[in-house]
């Protein structure tokens, strides 16, 4: 975690278990994520904060953020009072943040301290990236900075929501939502997807997959989160889709159709899509094009630079589709991709990029593609 004399707990590195510190000069220009940690603020989701993006990274060569948490009092309850989080820089640390994560708390009916939903209007008015996990729309949204806009929040409290901010556009059915200066994220884990996402638009997919491989964390989790709401558990579950995954990632660049799909796992092409909407949230098709699309950015990432080789090998057919679909997925064309996270970049992110009209704002829905 990026530490100065404010800073209270060393985060732990996770494959060792061993405390680390971030060094107290980090490079010029890094992009700094700041998290604001008020009264009740859940311990989960500023966990994943700082896993993704507070660690120091030696398997990258380099540190991806300047991380740092503030508080508006000098000692702070967290959650149910399971301990006290002191010695954390003062809220006036949010000033200077690039990206501001705001707090997000179980009590989403008690009003926000007036001093944090300042801070954040203040960030939002010089342009800077906010990001809210689980119920951090409900702040958002008392900030006064979503109006018009679109968001998630955690699936149990949609209803809450919606009543109490009609003109905030509430996605339910999505784990995160970017809606470029503005992402939200879901319930809980949906602040990792929402981080990881973060890290991949910052600094392109393979980045973000060595930083989901330190996680043990799936770089990208296909459906939404109406797939997480309580329902029947069936008397026989279904058998798991892993198998035919894993053949269909092996033969990405071979014309693969659901009937393929469908034939692998010996099942009817209905019953495939059955249980990918079942197990993943997300029909076959939309699956596989969106494992076709990673293995393009990775592809260009690792220096193809002969976008007809790209979409051959990533099953996407022609430069053409390459094209369409990567700026509907990710608001860029291949060669400006190429350009921001191809080989031999050093990428600093420098603020938030809107995404272009032909992208969309609930990137990975569980209907994409």
């Amino acid at each position: 975690m990026p530490q100065d004399s404010s800073h209270a707990v060393a985060p732990t590195d996770a494959s060792t278990d061993t405390p680390t510190t971030m060094p107290t000069a980090m490079p010029r220009g890094a992009h700094r994520v700041v998290v604001i940690v008020d009264a009740n603020s859940n311990p989960f989701e500023l966990g994943c904060a700082t896993e993704v993006f507070g660690l120091r990274r030696p398997e990258l060569g380099r540190d991806l953020y300047d991380f740092r948490l503030c508080s508006p009092e000098p000692s702070t309850p967290m959650r149910d009072g399971f301990f006290t989080l002191t010695g954390v820089a003062g809220l006036e640390a949010a000033d200077s943040a690039d990206t501001l994560i705001v707090p997000n708390r179980p009590d989403v009916e008690v009003p926000r301290r007036p001093a944090v939903l300042d801070a954040i209007r203040r960030a939002h008015a010089r342009g800077t990236r906010l990001v809210g996990f689980c119920s951090g729309a409900f702040t958002l949204a008392e900030a006064g900075v979503l109006d018009g806009r679109r968001v998630t929040a955690h699936w149990q409290w949609a209803d809450s929501f919606r009543a109490r901010f009609p003109s905030v556009r509430l996605a339910e059915d999505v784990l995160y939502v970017d809606d470029g200066d503005i992402l939200t994220a879901a319930g809980s884990a949906a602040a990792l997807d929402l981080g990881l996402h973060i890290v991949r638009r910052d600094y392109g997919a393979e980045v973000a997959n060595t930083v989901s491989r330190r996680l043990v964390f799936a770089a990208h989790r296909d459906g939404g989160q109406r797939q997480f709401i309580e329902r029947p558990v069936p008397d026989i579950p279904d058998v798991s889709l892993a198998p035919v995954l894993a053949w269909a990632q092996e033969r990405l660049d071979a014309p693969l159709t659901v009937s393929d799909l469908a034939a692998c796992a010996a099942v009817s092409p209905a019953t495939l899509h059955r249980r990918f909407r079942a197990q993943l949230g997300t029909t076959p098709l939309a699956w596989l094009t969106g494992e076709r699309l990673a293995l393009a950015c990775r592809l260009i990432e690792r220096g193809e630079s002969r976008f007809e080789v790209v979409a051959r090998r990533s099953g996407l057919g022609t430069a053409a589709h390459l094209r369409a679909l990567m700026r509907r997925e990710t608001g860029l064309a291949p060669s400006e991709y190429r350009r921001r996270f191809g080989p031999g970049v050093e990428t600093v992110p420098s603020g938030p990029a809107v995404p272009s009209d032909d992208a969309p704002s609930d990137t990975w829905s569980p209907d994409a593609a």
